[in-house]
């Protein structure tokens, strides 16, 4: 059964992870909110850590397009969080209908974190996508089926780090033993090393690949990505240098990435992502943070509505849930989404509520939040120039 729109709770009926939207709408003024009839906090375990995280909790808000999703990282302030509540109120007010859809199927790459190269085969396996010897060498992958694409999180270890280098290494080689050669291999580095430490561990993470199809910020800075660019023949992907950056275009000015990746939640909605990368003028593979499927549902949204797509997309991240809120979960088969809405069930939210802490806890974060987006939205009105590239949010 899906959750049908409503109005919202008094406090004494309000169920288990339900917020306060009364309250919430006191703390703003009620503009916000104002299309807003619920909000739920989930809160779920994961299968596999995930930057050091080891459950994953956010706020679903329901409005007259259905659901969306807000769920920033704890480490963010309110500032930063303010993006991710601009994107949930456009899922859930407005919704992504009447956005063009230029295909039926995103295709998706398998996320593999730091874990151990054992644990690595596995979770390849485990998304049906093993081409290594054995029984999971299946003949049933044609021979002109899409390659497997996995992304990989690699520590970010320098020379020095001899065993967390070596590690990487080691996975990096499984998940090529794993999909076999067809398959593309694309690491991701959050930005911790610096220029000569990426022009040196490169090529070395490049040869335990077989080749990569790029790596996802290398360094912190836009500027280092560029000079990198110049250094090494392997493609760059530019990653926080958008989504955190008050510059973002300066990407493209720098010619510093072959790749823009673009994350729906906190960039703003899928709107001011297909005007951002409409200005950046790069190919673009739409990525996830750790979502439900209703959050995975606008990146789908997204993707389907670039008119090109020439890489997989990192919207498989579902799996790593222990638990999800819709039916059908958005988990990939044979290695693509289908472009369809999310369907939350009662029965699976229920089951996913948080307790009386976190939701005391997103109460107070929400409302700190929605205040944060007010500020800024109001800045952008009274001075357009200080809105991130001219989009305003």
């Amino acid at each position: 059964m899906t959750i049908p729109n409503r109005g919202p709770a008094s406090a004494s009926a309000r169920a288990r992870g339900e917020l306060d939207l009364d309250a919430l709408r006191a703390g703003v003024g009620g503009r916000l909110l104002a299309g807003i009839d619920q909000a739920v906090v989930w809160d779920v375990a994961m299968r596999t850590p995930f930057r050091g995280l080891t459950r994953r909790d956010g706020v679903l808000l329901h409005g007259p397009a259905g659901w969306g999703e807000l769920a920033p990282f704890w480490d963010y302030d309110a500032d930063a969080c303010a993006p991710w509540l601009a994107a949930a109120l456009e899922q859930a007010t407005v919704g992504t209908t009447d956005l063009p859809r230029y295909r039926q199927t995103v295709p998706v790459n398998i996320t593999v974190p730091a874990v151990a190269p054992d644990r690595a085969r596995a979770l390849i396996a485990a998304a049906g996508a093993s081409t290594a010897t054995g029984p999971a060498r299946s003949a049933s992958r044609r021979p002109d089926a899409v390659p497997v694409t996995v992304k990989i999180k690699v520590t970010g270890a320098r020379l020095s780090e001899r065993q967390a280098l070596a590690a990487d290494m080691e996975r990096i080689e499984a998940v090529r033993d794993a999909i076999g050669p067809r398959g593309r291999i694309r690491i991701d580095v959050n930005g911790a090393w610096d220029l000569e430490t990426a022009r040196k561990l490169l090529p070395l993470l490049d040869t335990a690949a077989q080749g990569l199809e790029y790596v996802e910020q290398p360094c912190g800075s836009t500027q280092a990505l560029a000079d990198l660019r110049r250094l090494v023949n392997i493609p760059i992907a530019a990653d926080e240098s958008i989504r955190l950056s008050a510059d973002p275009l300066a990407v493209t000015r720098l010619d510093a990435a072959d790749v823009a990746v673009l994350k729906v939640a906190p960039l703003g909605g899928v709107r001011r992502c297909l005007a951002l990368v409409e200005r950046l003028g790069l190919p673009a593979v739409v990525s996830s943070a750790i979502d439900t499927s209703v959050g995975i549902g606008a990146g789908v949204a997204l993707a389907a509505a670039l008119p090109e797509l020439e890489h997989a997309c990192g919207l498989g991240t579902v799996r790593l849930l222990a638990r999800d809120v819709a039916v059908p979960s958005a988990v990939p088969a044979n290695g693509a989404l289908p472009v369809r809405p999310v369907h939350v069930s009662r029965a699976l939210l229920r089951s996913a509520s948080a307790d009386a802490e976190v939701t005391s806890r997103w109460q107070a974060r929400l409302a700190h939040i929605a205040a944060a987006l007010q500020r800024r939205r109001e800045r952008e009105v009274a001075d357009p120039g200080r809105a991130v590239a001219g989009l305003r949010l």
